[in-house]
This record gives structure tokens, C-alpha cells and sequence, in this order.
């Protein structure tokens, strides 16, 4: 067992991600240390943190993150590609544990991206982890993409949303993978109505400060038709990026029937949305849960010769 090499792949999700914390920090108490670590999208970003030793910080910034902090690291930007340019997020990631070389991380590493031009599946393996991150979770329409060498690339769950064959190409003789989009038909929870209000507010004020006049007035009624209490359609972010993970969940499913890993996590998370960012203690929870309700398979997947 000791001489096996685990590696985890981590899917993209959104908001979903935040419950591959608890299942790393479940694997550790269960002595199951993962070597390699590869990751798309949000994977990528918890991921990095696991790999330079900082899983804990996140956890700690991610469980006190609420809609008003959210909004504030929204940094609009309608001409760079996407509606958010993602420096500020760049810059509280860089304040909770400092950046560092891809190459000199205690163990291996890759962040997956796409190559816009090509459609190109791209392994970050060199240099910034924090732009590394950043790359890998630059979901269209939401996230500006990041030039990375000649190339502007974007999301990698797009490509790979569940990197195994990246974890079996660094080596990996087990391979444990997390998708979250496993059952994101699942009916969303009804939000209380002080959150509902919260959310609509802070949006209305982030138009107010962001968009001229004109557009201002015509975004305020497009949010209070959005988080109407008499109108139970999704949200725009919902329609873009559930769209994206149904997408994303079919190429998983195409991608595993040919090379499946060792182990596939499921976490029930099709309650949460893909921009509930602030709801991590719910998600790190299924995070546990979803390894404990795996033990015996990941205890006798590990112990064959």
C-alpha cells in the first residue's frame, strides 16, 4: 500500500468545489494521503491550496465568505472577455497563502485549462500556482481569460472536467476522482426570503456603481424580475453556468467510460446552486460524508497487492 502512488482528480463545479476540502481533509484522517493532485476549474483552485499546504486557510476564508464579500470581489469588466476581470480574487487568494512555483510544490501538481484558438487541453505544470488557478477557473462568460504564453486560455472543465488521465499521465497508480455534477438535476432549496432580498440588493447596488444611467435603470429591472418572490425562474448565472456543468457532466461521463479511475466520489450537492459561494460549511460537510459513505471501497481498492 505504502509503495503505491494515490493520485485525486478534482472536478469543476462552481461553488460545488468547496466540498473537495472536507473530502481531502477526510482522506487525510483516514491516512490516505494523495500524491498527485490534478484539477479543473474550482479543483484546481482547492487543489493548489492542498498542494502548497495551505488547505486549511481556504477553509477557514471560504466557511466566513458571505454574499456581501461575494459581491465585493466581483470586479466587472464587459470589455476583458468576461464579466469579471478576477484580480481581486487573485489578490484574496494571494493574501491567504502566498504564491509560490508550480515545480517547487511537495508534491506533483497540474491545473487543466483550454487553449481558446484550439480547443487544446492544456496542463499548467510551471510556474505562478495562484495564475495557474486563475486559468483553470476562467468560466466563459463569467471569468476574463488569461493569456498564458502566446495563447489566451479558459476553463479546463470545459475540455476535462474531471482530470484522470492527467493524474494516470503524472504517474498515478491509483486514482481517485471527485465529480460534482453527478446529480445536479436535483431540486434547488428554496432560499429564505432575508437572503433572497440580501442578494438582490447587492446586486442592484453593484449595477448602480459599475453601469452608466441608462443601463443602470434597465439592470434594476432585470434583478428585481430575476429575484422576484413571485417568479421561481432561474437566475441569469444559473441559466449560464448549469448549463455549463450539464455539458461539463456528459463529457465526464464519456471521458470515464474510457478510462475510469480506481474510485469515483460522488458528493449530493444538486441542492446547492453553482454561485452559492457562500454556503462552504454545507458543502465541506458532504465532503466528509461522501468519503465516509465510500470507505470500504477506497480501504479495499488501497489494500489489493
Amino acid at each position: 500500500m505504502d509503495s503505491k502512488k494515490i493520485g485525486i482528480a478534482l472536478g469543476s463545479g462552481g461553488a460545488r468545489g468547496w466540498a473537495h476540502i472536507g473530502i481531502l481533509e477526510a482522506l487525510l484522517a483516514n491516512d490516505i494521503k494523495p500524491e498527485i493532485v490534478c484539477g479543473s476549474s474550482i479543483g484546481a483552485l482547492v487543489g493548489g491550496a492542498y498542494a502548497s499546504g495551505h488547505l486549511d486557510a481556504l477553509k477557514t476564508w471560504t466557511e466566513s465568505l458571505t454574499w456581501k464579500d461575494i459581491v465585493s470581489l466581483l470586479d466587472i469588466s464587459l470589455g476583458s472577455g468576461g464579466l469579471i476581470e478576477g484580480e481581486r480574487v487573485l489578490k484574496r487568494l494571494e493574501a491567504h497563502f502566498s504564491d509560490r512555483p508550480i515545480e517547487d510544490l511537495p508534491i506533483d501538481y497540474a491545473a487543466v485549462a483550454t487553449e481558446m484558438d484550439s480547443g487544446r487541453e492544456i496542463w499548467i505544470q510551471k510556474g505562478s500556482l495562484l495564475r495557474a488557478m486563475r486559468a483553470s477557473f476562467a468560466q466563459p462568460g463569467l471569468f476574463a481569460p488569461v493569456k498564458h504564453h502566446d495563447a489566451w486560455i479558459t476553463d479546463g472543465g470545459l475540455v476535462n472536467p474531471v482530470p484522470v488521465s492527467t493524474c494516470r499521465a503524472l504517474g498515478a497508480d491509483i486514482i481517485i476522482a471527485v465529480n460534482l455534477n453527478n446529480n445536479i438535476t436535483a431540486k434547488r432549496r428554496i432560499r429564505q426570503q432575508a437572503s433572497h432580498q440580501a442578494r438582490r440588493d447587492m446586486w442592484k447596488n453593484l449595477a448602480n456603481e459599475w453601469l452608466p444611467e441608462p443601463l443602470s435603470k434597465s439592470a434594476d429591472q432585470l434583478i428585481e424580475k430575476t429575484f422576484s418572490d413571485e417568479d421561481d425562474s432561474p437566475a441569469y448565472t444559473d441559466v449560464m453556468l448549469g448549463s455549463i456543468n450539464i455539458m461539463q457532466d456528459r463529457i465526464t461521463r464519456s471521458r470515464m467510460a474510457g478510462d475510469p479511475p480506481d474510485i469515483l466520489l460522488n458528493p449530493r450537492l444538486g441542492h446547492l446552486g453553482v454561485m452559492d459561494y457562500d454556503s462552504a460549511s454545507q458543502s465541506i460537510a458532504e465532503g466528509h460524508a461522501c468519503v465516509q459513505r465510500m470507505l470500504p471501497a477506497l480501504h479495499d481498492i488501497l489494500s489489493r497487492p
